[in-house]
C-alpha cells in the first residue's frame, strides 16, 4: 500500500472547530495523512476542541504570535482573527450593556497575518473574517456573511447552509445547526457569540476540498478564478 503523503495543518483562533468538522472526511478522499495543530487562547474553548478533535495538537496561545513563529512549519494554514472591531455591528447603537457598539481602532492583526501569508508564506492559506463597515482594506472573497483571503481560487459558492438568521436564532438551534451542544462551555465569554461565530462547517469542508484541488461534480460550474 502506497504511503499517504503528510499533510500539516494550521488552525488559529480555533475556538470549537466549525471550520475544520469535516475535514478527516476531506483529507482521507485526498488520501493525505493530515496532521492539525489547533491554537486557541481561551483554555476552556482549547479543552473542549481537544475533547471534539482528539486527534489533533491543541496549543493554548495568542495565535497571532504563534503564526508569526510557525507558519514555515505548515502545508496549509487557516486563521479566523478576531472580528468585533471590524464588524458592521460595530456602527450601530443597539443593545445595552456589553453588547452596546463602542468605536474602538479595527485591529490590524487581520491585515498583518493576510501580507505575512501573502508574502512569506510557501502553502495555501484562509483568512476568514466578517464583512467589515469599512471598505476592506486588502481585496478580498465575499461569500455570504463572510470575507475570505486566499492563494486559490474558491467556488462562487461554498456549500454553506442558510445562515442569515444567526443574530436572532437562540443557543439551542445554533447547537443543531453546528452538530454541537454550545452549553457544554463554561467559560467567560457568551456563548451565544461563540456560537454566531463559529464557521459553517460545509463552508469550511468547501474551502479545504478547493485547497487540495478535490471538486464536486455539482461545483464545476460554480468555481470562480478570482
Amino acid at each position: 500500500m502506497k504511503e499517504k503523503k503528510k499533510f500539516k495543518v494550521l488552525n488559529l483562533y480555533a475556538c470549537l472547530g466549525g471550520n475544520r468538522y469535516k475535514w478527516d472526511e476531506v483529507a482521507e478522499e485526498a488520501g493525505i495523512d493530515m496532521k492539525v495543530t489547533a491554537v486557541e487562547l481561551d483554555p476552556e474553548l482549547a479543552k473542549l476542541y481537544q475533547e471534539r478533535f482528539p486527534n489533533d495538537t491543541v496549543v493554548v496561545a495568542d495565535a497571532h504570535q504563534y503564526l508569526l513563529n510557525h507558519y514555515k512549519e505548515f502545508d496549509f494554514i487557516w486563521t479566523s482573527p478576531p472580528c468585533p472591531s471590524h464588524s458592521r455591528m460595530r456602527k450601530t447603537n443597539t443593545g445595552e450593556g456589553e453588547r452596546k457598539s463602542k468605536a474602538t481602532y479595527p485591529d490590524m492583526k487581520l491585515y498583518q497575518e493576510i501580507l505575512l501569508l501573502e508574502h512569506f508564506f510557501k502553502g495555501q492559506y484562509c483568512v476568514e473574517n466578517v464583512i467589515p463597515y469599512y471598505e476592506p482594506l486588502i481585496p478580498a472573497k465575499k461569500r455570504g456573511r463572510h470575507l475570505y483571503w486566499t492563494n486559490f481560487n474558491l467556488p462562487s459558492d461554498l456549500n454553506g447552509r442558510n445562515a442569515s438568521n444567526f443574530i436572532h436564532s437562540k443557543v439551542g438551534d445554533l447547537s443543531d445547526f453546528h452538530d454541537y451542544d454550545f452549553r457544554n462551555y463554561k467559560g467567560n465569554q457568551r456563548i451565544d457569540k461563540i456560537a454566531r461565530n463559529l464557521v459553517d462547517y460545509e463552508a469550511g469542508r468547501t474551502i479545504f476540498e478547493t485547497a487540495l484541488g478535490i471538486i464536486r461534480k455539482k461545483d464545476v460550474r460554480q468555481t470562480e478564478l478570482f
